[in-house]
């Protein structure tokens, strides 16, 4: 295997962004999911993205294989990459419930709950833009920290919900995979987040 002692940096910062407006791109569409649109042709754009996120991360890592130095710490990057591809695993999970769980009407809490993602994604699209010389982090940060405590809130609320009607116990256990999912996506937002923090402080 070749090795490159000078890293190309700047081809990991694109693909960074290429990461996170694929993630953002799928976050959109699963707020359109959620409302009940087409949700099958839905399902397959938000599927195809969670396919052109798998090959942007397979081409990062091979990178990382191939070079001898990189721009910021190997586990670093590939924390990175990593938990920005779980957040659209879970996101592509999620909807692959809802069409597997022949859901009819979704819940205003799923909604919300999918609208919280869709907040966040385009925030943790501007760090990447601008992680090879940061700007306006902070701000970003607590934004998203700030939602994944509205998603918190979000997900006790829905939980409480399942209880307070005379919703079916298939339905109960329905809800509550999908609830779960959907706010598994959002507390990988904050962890994307902690991560670019983390990765800005060593480097500056």
């Amino acid at each position: 295997m070749k090795l490159s002692l000078v890293p190309k940096e700047h081809d990991y910062f694109r693909l960074f962004s290429e990461l996170a407006a694929n993630l953002d791109a799928a976050a959109q569409l699963l707020v359109r999911f959620m409302q009940d649109g087409d949700r099958k042709s839905l399902a397959a754009s938000i599927l195809e993205h969670e396919h052109v996120g798998d090959k942007i991360v397979h081409d990062i890592v091979r990178r990382l294989n191939k070079s001898f130095i990189t721009p910021i710490d190997r586990e670093d990057i590939y924390d990175l990459v990593a938990t920005t591809d779980e957040i659209l695993d879970n996101i592509e999970a999620a909807a692959d419930m809802v069409m597997l769980y022949r859901i009819g009407e979704t819940t205003e809490q799923a909604r919300r709950q999918a609208e919280v993602i869709a907040t966040a994604t385009p925030l943790l699209k501007e760090c990447m833009d601008t992680l090879e010389k940061p700007k306006g982090l902070d701000e970003r940060i607590i934004a998203i920290n700030s939602l994944e405590n509205d998603g918190d809130r979000i997900l006790r609320e829905a939980i409480a919900g399942l209880f307070d009607g005379e919703m079916a116990c298939t339905d109960i256990i329905k809800w509550k995979d999908i609830y779960e999912m959907l706010e598994a996506a959002i507390d990988e937002c904050e962890h994307v987040a902690n991560v670019i923090e983390s990765i800005v402080l060593k480097h500056n």
